[in-house]
C-alpha cells in the first residue's frame, strides 16, 4: 500500500481507521443477511481524487500494485455495492461534484454531484428537473444513482434507467497501464449502467431533463389496502393526470412508521402517497372522489409550519419507507419483488399477512404500469426468509434479492455477457469493485443449486 500511496502526490488520501471504515459502508445493514456477511469488510484507506486526471493516476498505481478499488458517492446504496469486499483503497468521488453544462433539455455533471443540487441550478436556468430520483435525493450523487440503482422518484412516468433514453452519456475512466477516457452512448451506457463500478469509473454523466413542477404532496387513505393498490395503479394509467410519485402502504406502516405525518392519518387505514403537478390537483381531487378515498393530507393548503416540519412524502417512500421502519423495529427488513398483477399482489398479501407488510411503488416500464414491491418483511430467520422468496417465484412474482451483494444475484438476476466483456477491456486485471461480478470471478458458478454464491476474499475457508 505504500509503494501506491507513493504515486498518489498530492491526492487527499485519509487513513484514519474511523473514516475508512465509515468510507467503507452503505446501508447493507438494512439486510440481516448482508450485516451478517460483510460487518467486518474495511478498506485500508480512502482516496478522494478532485479530477478526471487524478482518477487516472490513482487508477494506474491500482493497476501497478495491484491494489483493489472500490468507487464511491454518498454510499446511500443498500445492498453492499460500495463496500470493498477485497479491502485496499476506496475511491471517492464527492469532490467531483460540479454541474458542467445546462441546456433546455439536458445536464452535464461530474459524478459526484448531487442530485438536489443539480436540480436546483436546472430548475433556475431553464426550469427543468432531473426525471427521476432515489428517495435519498438530498445526499444521492448522479455517479452513484447511475452505477447502483434502478429508478426511483419519477419513475411512474419515464420508467427506469435501464430505460434507452434515460441516460444520455457517461465518461468513464478504465483501470489499465494507462487508463483512458471512454465517452458512451447509446447501448454502450448499458454496460456500465447498474455494474457497481467493477467495469469502469463513471465520472461524468449526461441526463435529460423534463418540466419542473412545484409539485404537490398528498396523502390519501382507503380501509381496504387493495382498494389503495386498484386506486394507485388507475391514478398511474391516466395519461392526463400528471404526478411523479404514486406509492400504496398497508396498515400498519403509516401510523406505525411514518411518525411526522402521524396527525394526518387515521388508524388502521392504508394509505397512498402521491406528488401531483399543480395543475392537474383539481382533476385529482375528483379522481379520488370517485374512488372514494379519504384525502388526509396535501402540501399546497398545509402551513408554513407544517411544510417546515413534515419531510416530502419521497422520504416517506422507496427505500425510506424501509429506514424508517427500521428506527422503531431493528427487526424489520425487506425485499424486491414485481407482481405481474392486482391479482397476483392480493394472493401474496392473503398468503403472508402480517409478515410481509406491503408496500407497493406503481411505476412504468415500456409503456405498462408495474407494481412494483418493496415490502417490509419481519425477519425471523434466513431460512424463512428464502422461503418467502421461493413462495414468491413458485406464484409468478419476480424477486430481486436485495440480501444478495453481487450483480447477478440482486437486481439483474442473470449475468450481462456485454458488461463482463467490457470488464475485460475497462479491467483486465480484476481491480475494480472485486467480489460483485459472479461472470468474472467464477464463471462456472450454479445458479440453480440455490445457494448464495460467496466471494472468496469473504470466505476464510477457501471457495465455496
Amino acid at each position: 500500500m505504500s509503494d501506491f500511496r507513493a504515486e498518489l502526490g498530492d491526492i487527499p488520501v485519509d487513513d484514519h481507521p474511523r473514516i475508512v471504515q465509515q468510507r467503507s459502508r452503505d446501508h447493507y445493514w438494512y439486510s440481516p443477511v448482508l450485516k451478517a456477511k460483510l460487518d467486518h469488510v474495511t478498506a485500508e484507506i480512502v482516496v478522494s481524487p478532485r479530477s478526471n486526471d487524478e482518477v487516472k493516476t490513482v487508477l494506474a498505481a491500482a493497476y501497478k500494485h495491484g491494489v483493489a478499488i472500490t468507487p464511491r458517492g454518498a454510499g446511500t446504496g443498500n445492498y453492499g455495492q460500495a463496500m470493498p469486499l477485497a479491502g485496499g483503497a476506496m475511491l471517492n468521488l464527492m469532490n467531483m461534484d460540479k454541474v458542467l453544462d445546462i441546456k433546455s433539455d439536458r445536464v452535464r455533471a461530474q459524478a459526484g454531484a448531487v442530485m438536489e443540487q443539480i436540480d436546483n441550478q436546472t430548475k433556475a436556468a431553464v426550469g427543468g428537473e432531473l426525471r427521476f430520483h432515489p428517495s435519498t435525493y438530498r445526499m444521492a450523487s448522479i455517479g452513484g444513482f447511475i452505477a447502483g440503482g434502478s429508478g426511483g422518484v419519477g419513475s411512474v412516468r419515464w420508467g427506469g434507467l435501464r430505460n434507452l433514453g434515460s441516460i444520455l452519456g457517461l465518461k468513464v475512466i478504465t483501470c489499465e497501464a494507462e487508463p483512458r477516457e471512454l465517452d458512451l452512448e447509446g447501448e454502450d451506457i448499458l454496460k456500465v449502467a447498474h455494474a457497481y463500478g467493477t467495469n469502469g469509473i463513471i465520472v461524468e454523466a449526461e441526463m435529460p431533463l423534463t418540466a419542473s413542477y412545484d409539485w404537490v404532496d398528498m396523502v390519501v387513505g382507503f380501509d381496504d389496502f387493495m382498494e389503495a393498490a386498484r386506486f394507485g395503479r388507475e391514478v398511474a394509467a391516466q395519461d392526463s393526470l400528471l404526478v411523479k410519485e404514486v406509492s400504496v402502504y398497508a396498515a400498519p406502516i403509516p401510523e406505525a412508521y411514518f411518525n411526522r405525518h402521524k396527525p394526518y392519518l387515521k388508524d388502521g387505514q392504508s394509505v397512498v402517497l402521491l406528488m401531483v403537478a399543480p395543475v392537474a390537483l383539481a382533476a385529482m381531487s375528483l379522481f379520488i372522489s370517485h374512488h372514494k378515498g379519504d384525502l388526509r393530507y396535501r402540501s399546497d393548503t398545509a402551513s408554513a409550519e407544517e411544510l417546515k416540519r413534515l419531510p416530502p412524502v419521497y422520504e416517506l417512500a422507496w427505500n425510506h419507507t424501509t429506514l424508517r421502519a427500521l428506527k422503531v423495529d431493528p427487526t424489520i427488513t425487506y425485499l424486491q419483488t414485481r407482481y405481474p398483477s392486482l391479482e397476483h399482489l392480493e394472493k401474496m398479501t392473503s398468503m403472508l399477512g402480517d409478515e410481509l407488510p406491503m408496500h407497493i411503488e406503481v411505476t412504468r416500464q415500456d409503456g405498462n404500469v408495474t407494481l412494483s414491491g418493496l415490502p417490509l418483511l419481519r425477519y425471523t430467520t434466513e431460512a424463512r426468509l428464502d422461503e418467502i422468496v421461493a413462495l414468491h417465484e413458485a406464484n409468478g412474482c419476480d424477486v430481486f434479492n436485495p440480501h444478495r451483494y453481487t450483480l447477478e444475484e440482486g437486481g439483474m438476476k442473470r449475468t450481462d455477457q456485454k458488461q463482463l466483456d467490457f470488464k475485460r477491456q475497462a479491467d483486465p486485471t480484476g481491480r475494480l469493485n472485486p467480489g460483485k461480478m459472479i461472470a468474472w470471478e467464477n464463471p462456472d458458478f450454479d445458479f440453480k443449486a440455490g445457494k448464495a454464491w460467496l466471494f472468496n476474499g469473504l470466505n476464510p475457508v477457501g471457495p465455496a
